[in-house]
């Protein structure tokens, strides 16, 4: 670590370790959603406020998304981890409302979903605090877990997370297995739950017509998710699925999330749980 230069990397404190689950479970499974609505796009390009199709994309995440996957959750009796922007709290109360009164977790995800960028330190606090404020206004909520918008980090979001009280950060990729930041001043810093593109449903099932991607289908996307989630069991991981409800909100990709949590129950050592529930397993055993 070179600090005479400004160079210091960011690091983990150990070497890559399985944690132990309980009741004796092989791997963990987190279903996490990204809630950004509208405002990834307003976040990207300001100019998209006008653009009423563009937006629609996003709408489309609340509108028949958020119900769409809260009713598939209900039916299969689990519990997922919604990384929400303080904006769709705000813009969307009713849907968030329902997340909430369903037990789920609800995470942070800044507020108009802008990058992490290192040389806008300000525009991160705001983020971060104006986003607290809109879920303990609207719900009473201190959120305990952070996923930064465009899954990005720096020095100074940690330190800033740390200092706001949050257990845990998800936008690493550097393991598979939970583990404890080491902030720049050696000091221990949040949980990391890493997660990975290759998880990650806007990778495979989202496109634009000023940026087309190719969009997969369902053979393709399911068989990576499920040969990902048979080597993170094999290996006692922490399987962290990203989804955003204005894709997989989609009808074909609501059949692949249906269908990868049918295959994941074919083994009884899956323990499903929230993002807070496996920080705070780890947390309990780093004091054992």
């Amino acid at each position: 670590m070179k600090q005479g230069n400004s160079m210091v990397l960011q690091t983990s404190g150990s070497d890559s370790k399985p944690m132990t689950f309980p009741g004796g479970k092989r791997c963990a499974v987190c279903l996490t959603f990204d809630f950004d609505a509208e405002s990834l796009w307003l976040a990207r390009e300001p100019e998209n406020a006008g653009k009423l199709a563009t937006l629609s994309q996003g709408r489309y995440g609340a509108k028949v998304g958020i119900p769409k996957i809260l009713e598939l959750l209900r039916a299969d009796g689990l519990k997922g981890t919604f990384f929400t922007p303080g904006w769709t709290v705000d813009n969307h109360p009713d849907k968030v409302e329902a997340i909430v009164r369903d037990g789920h977790e609800l995470g942070h995800h800044g507020y108009v979903h802008y990058w992490p960028d290192p040389a806008q330190e300000g525009q991160m606090l705001d983020e971060v605090d104006r986003g607290l404020e809109a879920m303990q206004r609207r719900f009473g909520v201190k959120p305990v877990g952070y996923r930064p918008p465009g899954s990005e980090s720096t020095h100074y979001l940690l330190e800033l997370l740390t200092q706001r009280g949050f257990l845990y950060n998800s936008c690493f990729k550097d393991d598979i297995h939970p583990y404890r930041h080491v902030l720049r001043d050696g000091s221990p810093g949040l949980i990391e739950l890493p997660e990975h593109p290759s998880l990650d449903d806007w990778s495979y099932g989202t496109s634009h017509l000023r940026f087309p991607r190719p969009i997969f289908g369902t053979d393709h996307v399911l068989g990576i998710w499920q040969d990902e989630f048979r080597v993170i069991r094999e290996w006692g991981g922490v399987y962290v699925l990203v989804m955003h409800p204005q894709v997989t909100g989609r009808p074909m990709r609501m059949e692949i999330l249906r269908r990868f949590i049918a295959f994941t129950r074919q083994f009884d050592d899956v323990w499903y749980a929230t993002g807070q529930e496996i920080a705070e397993a780890f947390a309990a055993q780093e004091q054992s």
